[in-house]
């Protein structure tokens, strides 16, 4: 038996479930599983699978459409490894992936693992723009596996795995916002360990176009509380600087009316990025879309964030689980 079974969501994305699986084709160890399972797509990949299943010790699934954490659990319940990897459908691994991962662990074991995300050669520059606002130390503290964090690492499931003990202990994924934050958050609970394996990343399509992304990251904003309010503890200052942001702003964009250089210290902010940004990608079209993401990104997470405060704590209102399993269920 393999000692890694790779389980994926699938929602209408067979097109990325090609790249993904192409890439898990060259791989430079193959001692792993794939389990595809299909969350009620309308544009199935099972013949995608089709076409990989001489390269790949592959298994589709398909099953009625009830959200990305359910499909998870499902597969983990049909996999045969002693070890769960789970990838985003819209992830490409890079060929070393699993000798890096089995060799860590023999080194360093740890019960459950994250990995960093970056952006492909290949990928449009608003992808790229995306993942540098998703990734810059400057927009997120660097919580998603960068070189410096403001916070603990917290794996999260676009490159995240653990142990089949930890399932059989902790259980599987809630459907809920923020599914991999609650399950990182119960499996250190339960005492088990975690660490980040940097070497050990993905690269990840995220969002094709900024609408999208602002949806996503609104999502993400309104998460954070609904989370605030199963473990207390797990609310930082990091997870406050887009609210922040959004009222710093409003505030230095007013002031600015009456005194012009109030807007100063939000324009070298952007500048900065732009900068980094530049620096990072060598590409001005790129650092100029990565000041539109970041803001997008601060923003929409800031405005969820401050609405899901408003409605959930403020006024008393709690967590919606209906709405939330509702806003995730085929996306």
């Amino acid at each position: 038996m393999p000692y890694f079974s790779v389980i994926i969501p699938v929602y209408n994305r067979p097109d990325e479930v090609r790249d993904l699986l192409e890439s898990l084709s060259n791989q430079t160890s193959h001692d792993f599983e794939i389990l595809l399972v299909e969350d009620g797509s309308t544009l199935p990949c099972r013949s995608v699978a089709n076409d990989y299943s001489e390269k790949l010790d592959v298994h589709y699934y398909y099953k009625e459409n009830e959200g990305r954490s359910i499909a998870r659990n499902y597969g983990m319940e049909k996999a045969s490894g002693e070890y769960f990897i789970f990838f985003d459908s819209d992830c490409v691994i890079p060929e070393s992936y699993f000798e890096i991962v089995r060799k860590e662990l023999e080194r360093n074991y740890a019960d459950c693992f994250g990995g960093p995300d970056k952006a492909h050669e290949s990928f449009s520059d608003i992808q790229k723009a995306i993942n540098y606002s998703m990734t810059s130390f400057l927009t997120t503290g660097g919580i998603r596996g960068g070189k410096m964090l403001l916070e603990k690492f917290t794996p999260r499931t676009f490159n995240m795995g653990f142990s089949r003990k930890v399932f059989e202990s902790v259980g599987g994924f809630r459907e809920m916002f923020s599914e991999d934050i609650d399950m990182s958050t119960r499996i250190r609970q339960a005492g088990f360990s975690i660490r980040l394996i940097r070497p050990a990343y993905v690269y990840h399509k995220r969002r094709t176009s900024l609408k999208l992304f602002c949806r996503q990251i609104y999502i993400f904003g309104m998460s954070r509380i609904s989370l605030y309010l199963l473990y207390p503890d797990t609310l930082k200052i990091v997870h406050l600087l887009p609210a922040a942001f959004v009222l710093g702003s409003l505030a230095m964009i007013i002031a600015s009316f009456f005194w012009p250089y109030a807007i100063l210290p939000l324009l070298f902010y952007l500048l900065a990025i732009f900068g980094v940004s530049l620096f990072s990608n060598k590409n001005l079209k790129i650092a100029a879309l990565s000041v539109i993401t970041s803001v997008i990104q601060l923003g929409g997470y800031g405005i969820g964030f401050m609405k899901a405060f408003f409605l959930k704590i403020l006024l008393g209102r709690g967590r919606d689980e209906t709405e939330e399993i509702r806003l995730r269920k085929g996306k």
